[in-house]
Formats: C-alpha cells, sequence, structure tokens
C-alpha cells in the first residue's frame, strides 16, 4: 500500500517541474523535451512488451485499451501536449480535466501493477515518469499561455496531478478482486503502446537532422534497456 502511495505521490510531485524550464530559451528547452519524448517512448514500447503483456492471460484486452485511450482522446480532447506551447489544446481548462483523466488512470494502472508484483510496479512507475516529465512541462506552458500566473498554473497542475494518488487508492482497494489487476495489465499496454505510438514516435519522426535523429534513436533504445534491466 505505502509504495502505491510514494509513487503516485512522486508522480504527482512531477507536475511541478515545469517552473524549472522558465530560465530556459524555446529553442533549448525544444532540444531537451525531444530527448525526453525518446526516452519515454523507449521506457513505454519497453514496459508494455517486456513487463505489461507477459502478465495479460487474454492479449485481447490489449487492443481494447489501444482503442479505448484513442477513444478518449478523440472524444474528451484529451491529447498529449510535448512543446513549450500547443495549439492543439490551448485552452488551459480542457487541459485540466483531461489531465485529471490521465492521471487517475495512471493511478489505476501503478496499483495493478504493484499488486501483481514489485518488479512490474516499479518498471510501471518509471515508464510512466518518464513520461510526465515531458508532458508536465508541456502542461504548464499550456496553463501559461492561456493566461494563466506561474502560481496559478503551478497550483493547478499540482491539484489536478494528485488524482494519480487518488486513483492508486481506488487501484488498491479494487485489487482485492483478482480480474482488475489481471485485466488492467492488458488494457494498461495497450494504452502505453497507443500513447507511444500516436503521441511519442511521431515527434521524434519530425527531426530531419541525420545525426540527431541517430542520437534520438539511441535514447529511445537507452529507454527499452531501462525496461530491460529492471525486468532481470
Amino acid at each position: 500500500m505505502w509504495l502505491i502511495l510514494l509513487s503516485t505521490f512522486l508522480i504527482s510531485l512531477g507536475s511541478l517541474i515545469g517552473v524549472f524550464t522558465l530560465s530556459l530559451k524555446p529553442k533549448k528547452l525544444e532540444q531537451i523535451l525531444l530527448y525526453l519524448i525518446s526516452l519515454a517512448a523507449g521506457a513505454m514500447m519497453g514496459a508494455a512488451f517486456l513487463h505489461l503483456l507477459p502478465e495479460a492471460p487474454n492479449y485481447l484486452f490489449t487492443l481494447f485499451g489501444f482503442i479505448g485511450f484513442f477513444l478518449i482522446e478523440k472524444f474528451l480532447h484529451w491529447r498529449h501536449c510535448h512543446h513549450a506551447y500547443c495549439d492543439e489544446h490551448s485552452f488551459g481548462h480542457m487541459s485540466l480535466i483531461g489531465d485529471s483523466l490521465h492521471n487517475f488512470l495512471d493511478g489505476l494502472i501503478i496499483a495493478a501493477a504493484f499488486t501483481t508484483n514489485q518488479s512490474l510496479g516499479f518498471a510501471t512507475v518509471l515508464a510512466i515518469a518518464l513520461h510526465e516529465i515531458p508532458q508536465e512541462i508541456g502542461d504548464f506552458g499550456i496553463l501559461l499561455y492561456s493566461g494563466w500566473s506561474r502560481r496559478q498554473a503551478l497550483s493547478a497542475n499540482f491539484l489536478v496531478a494528485l488524482t494519480a494518488v487518488a486513483g492508486g487508492l481506488i487501484g488498491y482497494w479494487l485489487s482485492d478482486l483478482h480480474q482488475f489487476s489481471v485485466s488492467l495489465m492488458p488494457i494498461a499496454a495497450g494504452g502505453f503502446i497507443y500513447i507511444a505510438a500516436s503521441d511519442l514516435l511521431p515527434e521524434i519522426r519530425k527531426e530531419t537532422n541525420f545525426n540527431k535523429s541517430l542520437l534520438n534513436f539511441s535514447v529511445f533504445l537507452l529507454g527499452v534497456l531501462l525496461m530491460l534491466i529492471f525486468k532481470n
């Protein structure tokens, strides 16, 4: 129980990272974000295929997870942002609503992972944390560009991020139902694959410089390697 609470709270603290980017020049920030995106993409793919899917009794649920995350993005206008400013959802309140659901689902997934086994739990937390860093930087930028003050943006981001703790608590209570954890693992795998394939990898592909592309690919492989290390 305490590992779930600690993990989801630390994930929530990641919402404050945006303030450390204020002193960076936009071009430098975009470069850093691209490397973070590459690392997150590798980690999420690695977590899905090396950790979550092996725990899945029914791979059909992975397809359900993939489709489910697509529908959430399509109809609730939840789109992951990985830039200092995103035109796709510049309306601050809409961004917060989408993030609330996203963070709550993260909490459920973390709880299900830890109640399955600790190794799976730590790997899942790492994959989610690596994805949260570029996302939270983007979310912070969205709120600033929507007219929020720095204090308002940080406070709102943190409060919304705490829904991960709520998800963790509810997930822990539901873990007594064995089918909950068993069913959520392939659904989470589908979600990770969807996020990596639809949101993260397309950002990496936009890089046209060969050397930078090679470096991004190396960072992507590093993310996969991190998941492989947790596997052993």
